[in-house]
């Protein structure tokens, strides 16, 4: 018996330590794997460590943004390897570099010469290889000049202001007969009304469902694991973007036969503009090419203005303080403007400083895109650091934007903090830097600021749980999608 006990022992001793033999080589396989090659500049790498084979640093990544404390991930980095403000990792399927400072940051968004767009093979595959995020940078500048005064200069900016003001009055009317909504379902239906406007010229109810339903799908899988099996969040994005594809493509099929043998007309949406471009040799945009550009902008053009809205909105109602500012302000640009005037101008719009500042603050707070992906062209060294060439860098906007250091009290929000204060290059990037910044970012700002105008004036959100817990992914928001009621509070004085 005693023999038979000191064999279970020994069985015991020795199992346990074959598992700790596999879970240690398991453990820096990947290190093994990609640094070595590397040769004597993997001792410059910066700290961290790449995780397990295959999915390296994503399960502590997923379980941080499915918890109530998403910044754990990066504190985790943070604990391990002191404040260095750039860790070596293995996200999205590549070995990445991970940047959290703003000097950092803003060196990877805005020097082309080094690095260039690096987003996982997976996003590509969702969004579109031929969309922003994938193409050279000579054909972005193209395709930039083409949409961004269409879609953000001054004069599409006024054109676009009366649709955007009529469909903010008659949503909120709307809504505040409706009883109980999901406050960011219908603001997301909303903002998606207008980009669809001003990109296909387009109301029709069955369409904007169809593809409001496929950008919701395709969204969750944006930051999910590349797992093609059905029931994972990005096998069911990439049917949703099967999808909008195939909506797309009967779209430009439908406009190119219509404009075959016609005369030009004179209004032009955002995809007439697409279908007449023309590079230096005369060479047309295909429909691919087209087709990945409309999944692009009309995914961005609305997810990012539905949400911060909806936050705009919380956060001026949670300080009264905060609220009655913003909406005296907005009372005395109703009362200084002639009588003869319906409706707001562009210049009334950019009288908005107190609420500038408090959306300023909801897109620092919430940061929308928490991250996004460069890679670096050659071997580039960034604080004494080496990022070695092909690996991927993550520039990790949240980090920054809720650094004591930078914003005191980060987490709590006050716009007042933007009061004679312009931030410093690199530390604040809602909307990125450099070539590559997001193209519509004046447009959201406009269709936040109108809402908000009339919001203000004329209506309060009443919340069924203010104190509903939060999703991080694929954006922040509360579980219930801030359901509850829009009520009137005066009668409409604009």
């Amino acid at each position: 018996m005693e023999e038979l006990v000191g064999i279970n022992w020994v069985l015991c001793i020795a199992v346990c330590a074959g598992f700790w033999a596999v879970k240690w080589v398991l453990s820096r396989a990947n290190s093994y794997f990609y640094e070595t090659q590397l040769g004597d500049d993997r001792f410059s790498l910066p700290p961290g460590d790449l995780g397990w084979p295959f999915i390296g640093n994503m399960w502590s990544f997923l379980r941080a943004f499915k918890s109530s404390n998403p910044d754990s991930f990066i504190s985790t980095f943070v604990y391990r390897f002191g404040k260095a403000g750039i860790y070596k990792a293995f996200m999205f399927g590549n070995p990445s570099i991970i940047v959290t400072t703003p000097e950092a940051c803003k060196r990877v968004l805005t020097d082309d010469e080094a690095f260039k767009p690096g987003w996982p093979s997976s996003t590509l595959k969702l969004i579109g290889r031929k969309s922003f995020i994938g193409i050279s940078y000579e054909e972005h500048k193209r395709l930039r000049r083409l949409t961004a005064a269409p879609v953000n200069g001054p004069e599409a900016l006024s054109l676009y202001m009366t649709y955007i003001e009529d469909s903010v009055k008659f949503a909120l009317n709307k809504w505040a007969g409706m009883g109980k909504i999901e406050f960011l379902t219908e603001l997301r239906k909303l903002t998606f009304r207008i980009i669809m406007y001003i990109f296909l010229s387009s109301e029709s109810e069955n369409v904007m469902e169809a593809l409001e339903r496929e950008y919701t799908m395709l969204n969750y899988g944006v930051r999910a694991m590349a797992i093609n099996i059905p029931g994972f969040a990005y096998h069911k994005a990439l049917k949703a973007r099967k999808n909008l594809v195939a909506i797309f493509q009967t779209l430009v099929t439908a406009r190119r036969n219509q404009r075959d043998g016609n005369p030009p007309i004179a209004k032009k949406d955002m995809l007439d503009a697409l279908l007449e471009v023309e590079d230096e040799h005369g060479r047309r945009l295909n429909d691919e090419e087209i087709i990945d550009v409309l999944v692009m902008y009309l995914n961005a053009g609305h997810e990012s203005s539905g949400h911060i809205t909806m936050w705009a909105a919380i956060f001026l109602q949670e300080h009264p303080e905060f609220f009655q500012r913003a909406k005296e302000e907005q009372e005395r640009i109703v009362k200084n403007r002639p009588p003869t005037q319906k409706g707001l101008t562009l210049k009334e719009v950019r009288q908005m400083e107190y609420l500038s500042k408090a959306i300023d603050e909801t897109l620092r707070l919430v940061t929308f895109s928490l991250v996004v992906f460069r890679e670096a062209k050659d071997d580039v060294k960034i604080s004494g650091y080496t990022i070695p060439k092909g690996w991927k860098v993550l520039v990790w906007f949240r980090s920054v934007h809720l650094d004591p250091e930078i914003y005191p009290d980060p987490k709590e929000f006050n716009p007042s903090r933007w009061d004679d204060h312009t931030p410093k290059t690199g530390t604040y990037l809602p909307f990125g830097a450099g070539s590559r910044m997001c193209p519509g970012n004046d447009l959201a700002k406009l269709e936040i600021s109108i809402f908000l105008h009339y919001f203000l004036l004329n209506y309060k959100l009443e919340r069924n749980n203010p104190q509903c817990p939060l999703r991080y992914l694929p954006h922040s928001r509360p579980t219930d999608n801030c359901l509850g009621r829009i009520r009137k509070v005066s009668a409409p004085s604009v």
